[in-house]
């Protein structure tokens, strides 16, 4: 993930000169997709394995050993299909796993045998098993459209077809076509999809998350943020559904951990699954994010969680049902916090609207590219005009299934009843789709709290009659007051009594179709405007695909650059260096911490600073084993890079020179959470947990010796 040619965006900031003899003076930010590793020397940057030993197609390599496990990446440690991710990519898994006697999420889970290992549900492991560029017959099929809605729907179209044309070729597997650049280039991908995943070893909450809120997204960090999962498949090697009778995944390749760990400047690279970069975004859309979708989001996700923490407070199942998703609130609030920070900080909107004023002056000066592109930049200032004009009301629409339980689940029953009422075989359709329905239900289910229901209800209804009428709810013009609406609404729905939906209203289509309340009948209101909405969605998403696909498309031109993509949850590699920064002046931070931290910060009275006695203990005696840090004296708990990463590289393997697992990623400094729209060498810093306080944590304070010895160590 660490480029040499310039993004756009990257040109706002001042490139800070390397410091160490062997990297280079002119580091760029950077995600590779694997058909780009061609376009950098790293060899040059430090790397000592052949590139080939990290991807070369038709052979086995280190990309090999990368997993996709839900929304994060993870690794194979071992030939019996063992993972390494991080703490916070098991969480939810973890969650579902627990219950007030056994408490995984508190005091952590250790399965000695393979035949104590436990389900964790809701993961899935997912591995590359190549990739092909069709963007010629996209484009080509997109040629015939008259319009920008039609245009986005054979691209669609035809991108499903890709797919599902490559798994009937080969049913073994699961494709998907990737939008590399918006409107200009997509990659047909095949994946390897693994449905059994068990978790192996996960440490206790005041390890993995030890810090809490306080420090995430901050450094100096001191969390052991690592997890042990592993992937089993059918005896005959084929991905199946969890089963006793499966058998561990023995995969193509598997990292070797090196417990000699990193220093200070070393060379060191990641492979995994970056999520979402908007770095070739134009001004307007850094200030949808700085007015209205940033600021909105973290304001909601506070109150969310207010709520939710409270309802928790005397409860330990309650506690346990929503902690998955007051992380994850968490997580994105102080995310955007830093990016609401970031982009005050460094005036991003206004550098990049001189950017295009300079890009729009580039294509006036061409009598050739006026042709092409002469009302290029006047055409995406309408769109986003178009975009601001409904933001309110687009962002609440956004919300508001996945804030309301009773809400989503009303959503689920609609949408079925209107697939019922559309057909005239109503009991086989009922029949073939109950199961994958109350799977769905019963996932809602299990964190729904009604007072949390109410509360957040209450405050969405309320934020929907504030909206400028210009661009009103429909469903709200027959609710007076929110809050009583909400209460009563809410109150009187049966749709709280999980047992009467699951053996009562879904007994049969009948009993399904003659069910009607408030709630059910607010929740079509709003589905009834979202159908209405459609076509205007559809029509701009078409505008916009074609407008960004000639903003990249003249911009590489102004550039004299071909850039590498936006990151989109599709396998890469970023390079660097172990490195601290200033991110105040006459301020410099290392790039390690220690035990010593740990002890240090549990000495300021905050919850969230807890941690074993067990950690202290062991410090104080000075049993470090092998893991210590020679010129710390110390055993090192986290590190710092100036790799380029976002979210989805949760989890990925932090490599060194030689190929070697050295440490896990998890998360970025403050300041670098600007990562999604800018990287600048500067500030822009990752964090990982160092393999020798995971090797430290196992041996010393969990007694994790199958582990070790599985791994090698």
């Amino acid at each position: 993930m660490r480029l040499f040619n310039k993004n756009t965006l990257a040109i706002v900031f001042l490139v800070i000169a390397g410091f160490c003899s062997n990297s280079f003076t002119n580091l760029d930010e950077g995600m590779y997709p694997l058909s780009d590793l061609n376009r950098v020397d790293l060899k040059k940057a430090g790397l000592e394995i052949d590139r080939t030993d990290i991807f070369n197609p038709g052979q086995v390599g280190l990309v090999d050993a990368l997993v996709r496990v839900g929304g994060c990446t993870g690794s194979f440690v071992s030939d019996e299909g063992l993972i390494i991710t991080n703490h916070h990519c098991a969480f939810g898994a973890v969650q579902l796993a627990s219950t007030p006697e056994n408490d995984y999420l508190t005091n952590g889970f250790v399965a000695p045998e393979k035949e104590r290992e436990i389900e964790a549900k809701g993961l899935t492991i997912r591995i590359t098993e190549g990739y092909e560029d069709v963007s010629n017959r996209i484009l080509k099929a997109a040629q015939s459209a008259k319009n920008p809605a039609e245009r986005i729907r054979i691209i669609s179209d035809e991108r499903e077809k890709i797919a599902q044309e490559a798994e009937k070729k080969d049913p073994s597997i699961k494709a998907e076509v990737s939008e590399m650049f918006i409107g200009k280039s997509y990659v047909l991908f095949r994946y390897k999809t693994i449905e059994d995943v068990r978790l192996v070893y996960v440490p206790k909450a005041n390890i993995g998350v030890f810090g809490g809120e306080t420090d995430n997204w901050v450094w100096p960090r001191h969390t052991g943020d690592f997890s042990f999962l592993r992937a089993y498949v059918a005896p005959d090697g084929s991905p199946a559904p969890y089963s006793k009778d499966n058998v561990p995944y023995q995969p193509k390749k598997h990292l070797k951990i090196n417990a000699q760990g990193v220093k200070e400047g070393d060379f060191t690279f990641i492979l995994g699954y970056p999520g979402r970069t908007f770095r070739h975004r134009p001004a307007q859309y850094i200030e949808y994010q700085e007015k209205f979708l940033l600021p909105y989001t973290s304001n909601l996700y506070e109150f969310q969680n207010k709520v939710m923490e409270e309802a928790g407070l005397n409860d330990k199942a309650t506690e346990i049902a929503l902690a998955t998703r007051i992380k994850r609130n968490a997580n994105v609030m102080k995310n955007y916090q830093g990016k609401m920070k970031g982009l005050n900080g460094i005036q991003l909107v206004d550098t990049k609207r001189k950017d295009d004023q300079d890009l729009a002056k580039f294509i006036s000066d061409s009598p050739e590219l006026e042709r092409d592109y002469g009302t290029l930049m006047n055409d995406i200032d309408q769109y986003y005009q178009d975009i601001f004009s409904d933001a309110e009301r687009d962002m609440w629409f956004t919300q508001i299934h996945s804030s309301t339980s009773l809400l989503n689940i009303a959503r689920y029953l609609n949408s079925f009843k209107a697939s019922l009422v559309a057909t005239t075989n109503k009991s086989q359709v009922f029949e073939a789709n109950l199961p994958k329905l109350k799977s769905a239900l019963s996932s809602i289910y299990d964190s729904y709290r009604f007072e949390v229901d109410t509360a957040i209800f209450s405050r969405m209804l309320r934020d929907a009659s504030e909206i400028t009428t210009d661009q009103p709810i429909e469903a709200m013009k027959k609710v007076s007051d929110p809050t009583s609406f909400a209460t009563t609404t809410l109150e009187t729905s049966k749709l709280k009594d999980r047992d009467y939906v699951f053996n009562e209203l879904l007994k049969s289509p009948e009993t399904l179709l003659a069910y009607s309340d408030d709630l059910l009948n607010f929740q079509q209101a709003i589905n009834q405007q979202l159908v209405e909405l459609t076509p205007e969605a559809e029509r701009r998403e078409g505008v916009l695909n074609q407008l960004m696909g000639d903003y990249v498309a003249v911009k590489e031109k102004f550039q004299n650059k071909d850039f590498i993509p936006d990151a989109n949850s599709t396998l890469r590699l970023t390079f660097g260096y172990i490195r601290g920064y200033s991110p105040a002046d006459a301020t410099y931070v290392t790039p390690f911490t220690t035990i010593k931290g740990i002890i240090e910060k549990g000495r300021l009275n905050n919850p969230e600073f807890d941690y074993p006695e067990k950690i202290k203990q062991e410090w104080e005696a000075k049993n470090f084993g092998d893991y210590a840090m020679e010129e710390l004296n110390d055993v090192p708990v986290n590190m710092l890079y100036n790799m380029d990463t976002t979210g989805g590289n949760s989890g990925s393997p932090i490599m060194n020179s030689k190929g070697e697992l050295v440490g896990v990623n998890f998360d970025r400094a403050y300041d670098a959470t600007i990562n999604d729209f800018a990287w600048n060498e500067s500030y822009s810093r990752s964090i990982g947990v160092d393999i020798r306080y995971v090797l430290w944590v196992a041996d010393k304070i969990d007694n994790a010796d199958f582990l070790l010895k599985e791994i090698g160590i």
